[in-house]
This record gives C-alpha cells, structure tokens and sequence, in this order.
C-alpha cells in the first residue's frame, strides 16, 4: 500500500471514531452512571428506592461515583434523575380586591419574581409551590394592603411592595421558593360607577378651572387696557394744556415782525380756503373786456332783447 492510501485509511478511522465511537462510548458512561453534565442554572436531583441520595447544581462535567458513591451504577437503571430549573422567572397578579381605609373597592396588581432555592423541597414538600406561591402573594397582598388609608394606598407603592415581600418570604422558602423583587404596579378602582363619577367630578373641577383662569386673564386684560387708556388720557391732557402756550409763545415771535406775521395769517387764510368745501369764483380785474365777451355770449330773451347786464 502506498502512502495516499495509509492517508486515505487514517481519515475513514479517524472519522469513524469522532463520528460514531467518542459519542458512543459517552453515551455508555452516561448511562451507566459514570458522569452527567448538569447545565447552567440547573440541578439535578438523584433518586434511588425513594430515597435522595445526591443533589448537583454546580455546572459543568462531574464524576457521579465520587458525588453518589457505589449507587451512581444504579442510579439510572432503578432510580431517577429529577432536572430542576433555577433560572429566575417572573409572575403578574392582576387586580387583587383590596377595601381602602374609607370603603373604596380597589384593585391592585403587584408583580414579583421567585426561583427554586432548595430543589428537595421544590420536588417533595408541596405537589404545587408555583399555585401556592401565587395564593400566599395574594392572601399576604389583601391582608397587608386591605384597610390602608386611600391617599397612602395610591402613592406609598414601595413601602406596601416590602411589606408584601416580607410576609410572604419566609413561608415560600420552606417550599423550596425564594422570593424576589416585589412591586405594585397598578392601583385601581373596581366599582364602575364610582370611576364614572370621579370622572364627572374631574371634568367639573376641570371645567371649573379653565373658567377660572379664563376669567383671571379677561381681569387682566382689563386692567391693562385701564391702565394705559388712563396713561394715555393724562398725556393727551397734559399735551392739551400745554399747546396753548406753545402757540401763544410762536405767535407772540410772530408777530416781533409785520412782514412776516402779514405772510403767515395769508397762508394760513389760504389754507382754510382750500380746506373749506365753499365754490369759489375768480373774476378777473375790474377794466377788462372778459365781462363784456361772456355777456355778449349768452343767448338773446324769448322777445328778442338783449341780456341784461348786471353792473
């Protein structure tokens, strides 16, 4: 045989064996209790005759006879492997009734989170530690919270989240449970009627409001206008009692020169001519024929007389 078939040979072994032969012989010591891999955030607990003889929930590759002993051979033949979840998961309860401290149907909604802390009593102490974690978040919810003043029931969120949470805890940690973050989330109210009767009175209160504010600025307005028509008035007063005197002072320097007061009473006679609406004819100077061409330009009377010349 040469040296490509050598090569050749090798690959097809190799590869029979990372294919077929390593997962083989894995799976033979998995399960006959050689090792077990345990994934993140997992444990796996081993159960031999109803007995618990191990818990890992540590990740990683681990060497069952040195974590179960002797029975780690027997384990998975005449007992059983229980994969237990860990990871965080998180739950919502809608509108839990509450009664406020003056009567007020309420709802509230709280939200919490929880895992499995001991995965035993997860498995063994309650048949559903899930169901009964819920109920004990609620009753703890309507016991704490029931009878709280409204005012305080709908701002102090924070302070009923850590009182729930701390009701609740030590009771879901025996079930193997442990409770996280707690939080209200939603106060409400549940009686249809009263929420449309808070809504009337807001929109009344509202309605109140923008009168109010409306009314506030017409006031202002008002006294604005006042205001500066009052400034106004008192300038245009003061303007008025002043002129007198500006204009009796101009035409007492007027009047310091003949010639030119002569000039300014013409021109300002001229101007109340042109600004008066009377009709006014210019006839030219006395001595002149233009008179006696117009008259000579009328018609003659009925009786064929001349007309009269008005002299």
């Amino acid at each position: 045989m040469d040296a490509f078939t050598h090569f050749l040979l090798a690959a097809a072994i190799t590869f029979v064996g990372c294919s077929i032969a390593v997962p083989l012989v894995l799976w033979i010591g998995r399960v006959v209790g050689l090792y077990a891999v345990v994934q993140e955030r997992r444990s796996q607990v081993y159960l031999l005759f109803g007995k618990v003889i191990g818990t890992i929930d540590e990740p990683g590759l681990h060497f069952l006879p040195a974590k179960l002993g002797a029975s780690a051979f027997l384990v998975n033949w005449l007992g059983k492997c229980h994969v237990v979840d860990l990871r965080l998961d998180q739950m919502y309860l809608r509108s839990q009734p509450v009664n406020s401290e003056e009567g007020a149907p309420m709802g509230i909604g709280i939200w919490y989170e929880m895992f499995v802390s001991d995965a035993v009593s997860f498995l063994f102490k309650n048949t559903d530690p899930r169901g009964s974690l819920s109920a004990n978040v609620s009753n703890s919810t309507v016991r704490c919270l029931s009878n709280l003043p409204l005012a305080k029931m709908l701002i102090d969120r924070h302070i009923m989240s850590d009182t729930v949470r701390s009701e609740v805890t030590p009771k879901s940690h025996d079930w193997g449970f442990k409770l996280g973050s707690v939080y209200i989330r939603k106060v409400h109210f549940r009686d249809a009627m009263m929420i449309k009767q808070i809504e009337s009175k807001v929109v009344n209160r509202l309605r109140q409001v923008t009168s109010a504010i409306k009314q506030d600025g017409a006031n202002q307005v008002s006294v604005i206008t006042s205001t500066a028509e009052k400034t106004a008035a008192i300038e245009l007063a003061k303007a008025a009692a002043v002129r007198p005197e500006i204009v009796g002072n101009a035409l007492r320097d007027i009047s310091n020169d003949p010639d030119v007061a002569q000039a300014v009473f013409d021109v300002l006679e001229a101007q109340k001519i042109i600004n008066g609406k009377a009709t006014v004819t210019l006839l030219p100077a006395s001595g002149s024929s233009l008179l006696t061409d117009i008259l000579a330009s009328q018609p003659p009377k009925r009786d064929g007389s001349p007309p009269p010349v008005k002299g």
